[in-house]
């Protein structure tokens, strides 16, 4: 990637995130519409170059893994009845440990599988209650769903929430305090499947989610379509098996966020 390239997308994180924590309550029209459009633009959120890293690094913001010497390998929007077996059966075949950011409702939906989830090694980490774009809500509204998705999550794991990640990637005040009072780690991605779009197939997904992959590299793909295209989950089951041959194929291996 060129310098041009970093410079293109840490420009776009940090007026994103700009945005979202300082003018989203004051401008909130402007806010969502400055969010939709680099949301559509580019969902770029790496936060590589000095403006983006500094920026986030001040807020709390990760998009690499703590260890920095394998992967992170993420699932958003579940768990799912179909999608979360399918890819848990893909993972256990591979020895592959993942993250899944679980959404409150959906766990509710499908009590049994947050334990299957953690049974099988994985780690669990907050995305939402309900799966909003956190510009359009209040602060209190902020507050309520998270605590909502807190106790939900963490009464049917029987694991206390430590990593965060905001619906669509969009942080705003509000979500980010909560965090930071609670400890929790909030975090991005580096490189995404891009899954949830009509027009993915296994091919694309494979190849947008390793584009570029290397030690730290945190890789978002989800295992649920209750927010995205339908049947996009088959998608991503179909192309896990690809994507983890090239991830060892790199000689990276999986390793906690």
């Amino acid at each position: 990637m060129s310098s041009h390239d970093h410079r293109t997308r840490a420009s776009a994180a940090a007026g994103a995130l700009v945005v979202a924590t300082v003018g989203a309550y004051l401008l909130p029209g402007l806010a969502g519409a400055r969010a939709r459009f680099v949301s559509d633009r580019s969902r770029a959120w790496t936060l590589d170059g000095p403006v983006g890293t500094a920026l986030c690094e001040g807020l709390g913001i990760e998009d690499r893994t703590a260890g920095g010497r394998g992967y992170g390998l993420t699932f958003d929007d579940g768990p799912h009845a179909l999608g979360t077996p399918a890819v848990l059966e893909i993972l256990a075949a591979a020895n592959v440990t993942a993250t899944f950011f679980l959404v409150g409702e959906q766990v509710r939906r499908n009590p049994s599988l947050t334990g299957e989830i953690v049974a099988a090694g994985h780690t669990i980490g907050l995305h939402c209650d309900r799966h909003r774009n956190l510009l359009r809500l209040t602060p209190c509204q902020v507050r309520a769903d998270l605590a909502r998705a807190q106790d939900t999550i963490e009464s049917l794991s029987g694991r206390a929430i430590s990593l965060y990640r905001p619906p669509y990637g969009v942080p705003n005040a509000a979500a980010l305090a909560h965090a930071h009072a609670r400890a929790w780690r909030t975090l991005l991605w580096s490189q995404w499947g891009r899954d949830w779009e009509a027009r993915a197939t296994p091919d694309s997904i494979a190849r947008l989610v390793t584009d570029g992959v290397r030690a730290g590299s945190l890789l978002l793909l989800h295992d649920a379509d209750d927010y995205s295209v339908p049947g996009s989950w088959r998608l991503t089951a179909a192309a896990l098996p690809r994507v983890l041959d090239t991830l060892a194929g790199l000689g990276l291996a999986p390793e906690a966020p």
